[in-house]
């Protein structure tokens, strides 16, 4: 039987002696007891003297051929490393570090490291205990505290760890509000690891860190009040602080990073901006037009330095053609297709255009929740944040 010591993760050379101590060489007289973690019978007496007879000829084969046998029976096995050996399938003491010898045709092995290794959680969408809906993923680092467990007790390790760090982290987060989770991300963060120990532990793995990352807010939550609230108030002050990190997109990146937060509240009132802009008797195709002409200069085209093509759905089911030319001069905005072939068409609603222009909606938010489409580079499509600024 497997002995371990609660769930204390050994040092190297303690894990070492733990397992000679614990295992026995099969083929010698306490080689008959099997210590791979099902505790396997005993052997008989007649297997034990057919194990130890096929071992001495496989020893003979190996004297008799060597040295040439010599370079497929030596191993070397690394410091961070140790080796599994199966011995007519029978689970031997972890080999290393150093030179181990394996006898031909009767011995099998597999490497297992014990490093520190880490997999990224893909983002998925889940819906909070109010009703919103996120994307949320998690990054998550791990070490092999035990090899012969590790081996024996689950085939992919890794799949199995992933799936096991997926599923505690949607039970988690099923349970709080959207509130909860932005402000106790790091709270969430280690009671997952604990979880995912509980689980893992079995399998000679411990998880050493758990990190979730918020990507954005699809949904805001259904129940919350009409009017201004705390929340409210705390997510404006995010898109405030957030906001500096889409300067970076001038430079044709995305911002990357898995703190950033896209929130989009749909009941705070248009937030007051310099300059003509769309009014209720207007149509907002033509407030576009009216409210970017005046802004558009040399340093904006510095900026963005792209052409973008609007397709603008209207109510009656009908589409208008803009462009909005940024490459060169000092920029050009009119009604058609541009001159040139453009490098991004942004496919959008006339209402979702006027609350894009009264920065009621973000880019990133709009494309995230498919209220913006996009053909062509999204990193260039992003660029409309500088645009928008602009219109401050």
């Amino acid at each position: 039987m497997l002995g371990r010591s609660g769930y204390r993760a050994l040092p190297l050379g303690d894990f070492d002696r733990f397992q000679q101590s614990s295992f026995g060489f099969l083929g010698s007289q306490k080689g008959c007891l099997s210590p791979e973690p099902g505790a396997d019978v005993p052997q008989s007496w007649p297997s034990c003297l057919c194990h130890g007879l096929i071992s001495f000829l496989g020893f003979l084969l190996l004297l008799i051929t060597f040295p040439v046998s010599g370079w497929f029976a030596l191993k070397i096995v690394p410091t961070y490393e140790r080796m599994i050996v199966f011995r007519l399938g029978r689970i031997r003491t972890p080999q290393g570090p150093g030179m181990v010898l394996l006898l031909p045709f009767i011995d099998s092995f597999q490497r297992v490291d014990l490093r520190t290794r880490a997999f990224s959680v893909p983002p998925c969408k889940l819906a909070s205990k109010d009703g919103a809906v996120l994307s949320v993923g998690a990054d998550v680092q791990f070490r092999i505290w035990d090899p012969v467990l590790s081996v024996m007790t689950v085939k992919d390790l890794n799949t199995a760890t992933r799936m096991t760090a997926q599923n505690a982290m949607t039970k988690a987060l099923l349970k709080r509000p959207l509130r909860e989770i932005q402000m106790e991300r790091l709270k969430i963060s280690d009671q997952l690891l604990l979880e995912i120990n509980d689980v893992t532990r079995a399998w000679g793995l411990e998880v050493d860190r758990v990190e979730l990352a918020v990507e954005a807010v699809l949904q805001p939550p259904q129940d919350s009040p009409a009017g201004p609230s705390l929340d409210s108030t705390l997510q404006q002050l995010a898109l405030h602080f957030l906001g500096g990190g889409m300067s970076s997109v001038a430079g044709g990146a995305l911002p990357p990073g898995p703190d950033t937060l896209e929130m989009v509240s749909e009941v705070e009132p248009p937030a007051p901006h310099v300059g003509a802009g769309p009014t209720p008797k207007q149509p907002v195709a033509e407030g576009l037009l009216a409210a970017l002409q005046p802004f558009l200069s040399e340093a904006l085209v510095n900026q963005v330095g792209a052409c973008y093509q609007f397709n603008v759905t209207l109510p009656g089911g009908t589409q208008s053609t803009y462009f909005l030319d940024l490459a060169t001069g000092q920029g050009r905005v009119g009604h058609g297709v541009p001159d040139g072939i453009p490098d991004v068409v942004v496919e959008m609603a006339e209402a979702d255009l006027r609350a894009l222009l009264c920065r009621e909606l973000r880019p990133l938010g709009a494309y995230m929740s498919g209220r913006l489409k996009v053909k062509g580079d999204l990193a260039v499509a992003m660029k409309l944040e500088a645009v928008l600024r602009a219109l401050k």
